[in-house]
């Protein structure tokens, strides 16, 4: 503890030997005492009094109160002492009161200023040069004044005073000593008996560390040696800023650069607080939020962890403004000046955090961003490539879906790295979409190359570029190829269907010279067997011939009239052939469909009539057989023939057919006055015979025959080939010279 002597008036001592009773006594301490080092607290030495008490019984200086110690002894006493005031200087400062060392001696310093900005003091003065003998801090003094070589124990003057007393060389303990100094009574007791000056303070037993037995609690010392007030104490000072533990007045400057440095998310405001706990406590809160936030994903950091972490700064920042209200820092003015500024740019650490977090979870979201369309990409590759070489009936599907990946990618995201890739992979598309025909899969290749062909009109010009250009040659040969191969292997219509699109999508194709020679070539070469009658199955080849010929004729852009003229020849006449093997072969009916069908498909055929004739003989041969047995003349013989009349006795028309030297048909009108025999016409004329009326009566027909024998078929006139009981055949054989009847009639069966 240091204190700083008061600045004694020219009053205080006289010259050549003034006496302590001429001293004017001064009742309170000089405004610029210090007490640089007291406790916060108002500190009390041991059984001191409280500051505003006067030393008991207080006589005279230099007089000793009755029943008092000896001069050897020390008065005892106590007093409060209070913490030095804020207007007090630092503590041990050279030159002046309570300083580690004093200049010269008789001085506590050199000449220092007046108190207040006054000038500096006068020679033998407080602080100021070596006084005169008898003056404070002189070196020798008539007994009995301050300084004096000589006094009575206790009293003002006496002996050079020891180190650390007024007027020493060296600060020691007393009035404008240091607590902390050795040799010599501290703030306290007498000197000892030698007669030197006593300290400024209380006898033993108060703050000082001089001998000698302490006075009763409460009791005042009998002098206060060294003080210019004799008899009374100083007053309390106020409390210094800060207060105990550190606090002082308020200061919201300090506490929002706190805050903000706490803010900083290092827990600056903490350290600087040395408040560890807080500080570590933000730390933590930063080394979780960059475990969690690094490396910066997509995705971000969870809401709920930027909230807490959030509150953990503002109540940081909070809780440190509140700390350092009040606190007092161990700053210089220049790092005070800067506190609030520094907290300010330090919030750049975040902010700028934030800000690079925030780039690179762009970064991050964007890289994702591309990962996920190099995805798509890779399952439209997977698509592509599990589909290759399969029939695209049933890949379609799946390359019409990658397709639409690629373009998408390429369009909705044309900067991406993805849509750089959508060219090669469009090439790998085309590739193997085309797989087959680069494998010469020419039928195989049509369906595919056409999709390639078609995709201008659906895909982007941008996306698809000039690939689908050279696809005309290549579908073009697909298609010759695959019509040439199947017309190799007899599949006509289906080569004609290759040939038909191949004309329609490609007129102008080097391919079109060949199908024609190629299908003309084939026409001729199938008809060739009908046209020479070799075909061992004129009816099959006929029909085939037929068919070929049909198909060909419908083959349009292509000159084949000259093959397809050739071939209806070649199929007129396998047509007569099939129905003359049909009849040989007694195939009747197939033989009268054959025959009718060559007369009505060439009515101005010569075969036509011989057709007719031959489908004749095959309706009667039908029910007669014998009638079959020899294909009838294709011309008729030549010589006399005998007349045949046929009557109707019937009420319904008849047909009568006949083969034998000459083949052909006639038909007979219904009798109108005539009955069915068998019914109620036997009963009313039991005798009536067919025919036996008048043959004006029935109607009737003539025939010429040559001589030979006949088969004869009657029916009811346009029925066709008729069930049993509707028909009747009969044989006769017609001589030369003679007329021949022949009367027809209807019996009903019973």
């Amino acid at each position: 503890m240091r204190i700083r002597p008061a600045r004694p008036t020219p009053q205080d001592a006289k010259p050549g030997g003034g006496t302590p009773g001429d001293a004017a006594p001064q009742d309170t301490a000089p405004r610029d005492a210090t007490l640089a080092d007291a406790s916060p607290a108002r500190a009390v030495p041991g059984d001191a009094a409280p500051g505003d008490a006067s030393p008991a019984d207080a006589g005279p200086a230099g007089v000793a109160p009755e029943g008092a110690p000896s001069a050897g002894a020390t008065p005892t006493g106590s007093f409060r002492l209070a913490a030095p005031a804020p207007w007090e200087a630092p503590a041990g400062a050279a030159g002046q009161n309570g300083g580690r060392s004093a200049q010269a001696a008789g001085s506590d310093g050199p000449a220092a200023p007046a108190p207040h900005g006054g000038p500096p003091a006068p020679a033998g003065q407080t602080g100021g040069a070596p006084a005169p003998a008898g003056q404070n801090g002189g070196v020798s003094a008539p007994v009995g004044q301050n300084g004096g070589s000589s006094a009575p124990a206790g009293q003002n003057g006496g002996a050079p005073a020891p180190v650390g007393q007024n007027g020493g060389s060296a600060v020691g303990a007393g009035y404008g000593g240091s607590f902390e100094a050795a040799a010599g009574p501290g703030f306290g007791p007498a000197s000892d008996a030698s007669g030197g000056s006593g300290g400024f303070g209380p006898p033993s037993g108060g703050f000082g560390t001089g001998p000698g037995p302490a006075a009763p609690h409460g009791q005042a010392p009998a002098t206060a040696p060294g003080w210019a007030g004799a008899g009374t104490l100083p007053p309390p000072p106020p409390a210094p800023p800060g207060g105990p533990g550190g606090q002082g007045e308020a200061r919201p400057l300090q506490a929002l650069a706190v805050g903000l440095l706490n803010l900083s998310c290092l827990g600056l405001g903490y350290v600087l607080l040395r408040h560890w706990i807080g500080a570590a406590v933000c730390w933590a809160a930063t080394a979780a939020l960059l475990l969690l936030a690094l490396p910066a994903d997509a995705n971000g950091v969870p809401a709920g962890v930027l909230v807490g972490y959030g509150a953990v700064l503002l109540a940081a920042a909070a809780d440190g403004a509140r700390r350092g209200l009040r606190a007092r820092l161990s700053l210089g003015t220049t790092a005070r000046r800067l506190a609030l500024p520094l907290a300010v740019v330090l919030l750049a650490a975040p902010a700028g955090a934030t800000v690079a977090y925030g780039a690179a979870r762009e970064e991050a979201r964007e890289e994702a961003f591309q990962q996920s369309l190099l995805a798509r990409l890779g399952t439209a590759d997977a698509l592509v490539k599990a589909k290759e070489g399969m029939s695209f009936d049933l890949a379609e599907r799946d390359y019409r879906t990658a397709l639409d990946t690629y373009e998408r990618v390429a369009l909705d995201h044309p900067d991406s790295r993805a849509a750089k890739l959508v060219p090669e992979r469009m090439d790998a598309y085309f590739a193997s979409v085309s797989t087959p025909y680069a494998e010469k899969k020419y039928c195989e290749a049509v369906d595919p190359l056409t999709h390639l062909r078609s995709l201008p009109d659906s895909v982007d010009e941008g996306v698809l570029g000039n690939r689908a250009d050279g696809l005309d040659d290549s579908l073009a040969r697909s298609l010759y190829e695959c019509g040439a191969a199947e017309f190799g292997r007899g599949a006509i219509q289906s080569s004609y269907v290759s040939f038909t699109e191949l004309a329609s999508l490609f007129p102008k194709s080097e391919h079109i010279g060949t199908v024609e020679r190629l299908v003309g070539d084939g026409l001729r070469k199938a008809a060739a067997p009908l046209g020479d009658g070799s075909a061992p199955d004129p009816c099959a080849t006929t029909e085939q011939v037929r068919k070929q010929r049909d198909d060909a004729a419908g083959l349009k852009g292509y000159a084949l009239g000259g093959p397809v003229a050739d071939a209806a020849r070649a199929i007129q006449k396998g047509a007569f052939s099939c129905g003359t093997k049909q009849f040989r072969d007694g195939r009747y009916s197939e033989a009268v469909t054959s025959m009718d069908r060559y007369a009505k498909d060439y009515p101005n055929s010569p075969q036509a009539a011989h057709a007719r004739t031959i489908s004749i003989a095959a309706q009667i041969a039908d029910h007669e057989p014998a009638a079959g047995k020899k294909l009838p003349p294709a011309t008729a013989p030549g010589g006399s023939r005998m007349p045949m009349v046929v009557s109707n006795d019937g009420k319904e028309s008849v047909e009568l057919l006949y083969t034998g030297p000459v083949t052909g048909k006639i038909t007979l009108e219904a009798c109108g006055t005539c009955e069915n025999y068998g019914t109620f016409r036997d009963v009313v004329d039991p005798d009536a015979k067919p025919c036996g009326g008048p043959s004006s009566k029935y109607p009737k027909a003539t025939l010429r025959l040559p001589a030979g024998t006949y088969h004869f078929l009657q029916r009811r006139a346009g029925g066709g080939f008729a069930v049993a009981g509707e028909t009747k055949t009969s044989k006769a054989s017609v001589e030369p010279g003679y007329t021949y009847t022949n009367c027809l009639y209807v019996t009903t069966v019973r």
